[in-house]
């Protein structure tokens, strides 16, 4: 009698996801359809002085996510990315793509984690047409200028951008 042993495919998505918004969780979602389990790995990105601090980035998507089996959410420090998809047992580092100017950025560290760990491959997933110019920092001043918010995040991150600037 054979047994037959189905390995878990798993794939990160990190960002910052400061906050995270429609077109994170699209590229999330269209990930969902290729693999077993998507782990969202929130860097704490010091350097790009985020508006949430990481306890309420990881917050604001497990709240998203709660219903969700196949997403989980964790917080890294400073740390390389393919490290953190090695202590997950991923096989695969998702990145989105919005327009052509990410690419070159994207393919230079895509070669750059091929190289420190060869076995993990980068998936480049692109969000559909309608989230295209979606981004977290467009959204956060469209926000502080009071602007309606509500067609590119989740109620729960709205709530909480309006708590954030509005304080």
């Amino acid at each position: 009698m054979f047994s037959i042993i189905r390995y878990m495919k798993v794939a990160i998505y990190p960002g910052s996801f400061d906050p995270i918004t429609f077109g994170h969780m699209d590229i999330i979602d269209r990930a969902c359809g290729l693999f077993d389990k998507i782990i969202i790995a929130i860097a704490k990105s010091e350097t790009k002085n985020p508006l949430f601090s990481l306890e309420d980035r990881i917050k604001l998507a497990e709240t998203i996510y709660k219903d969700n089996d196949q997403v989980n959410v964790i917080g890294f420090p400073r740390q390389l990315t393919v490290e953190v998809a090695k202590e997950n047992n991923a096989c695969a580092i998702i990145r989105g793509l919005r327009a052509v100017s990410d690419f070159e950025y994207e393919f230079q560290l895509a070669t750059m984690n091929r190289s420190l760990a060869p076995d993990i491959e980068s998936i480049f997933l692109t969000p559909k047409e309608s989230l295209i110019y979606v981004s977290s920092s467009l959204i956060k001043e469209i926000c502080d200028l009071k602007g309606d918010i509500s067609k590119f995040v989740h109620p729960t991150v709205e709530q909480a951008l309006k708590a954030k600037l509005d304080s």
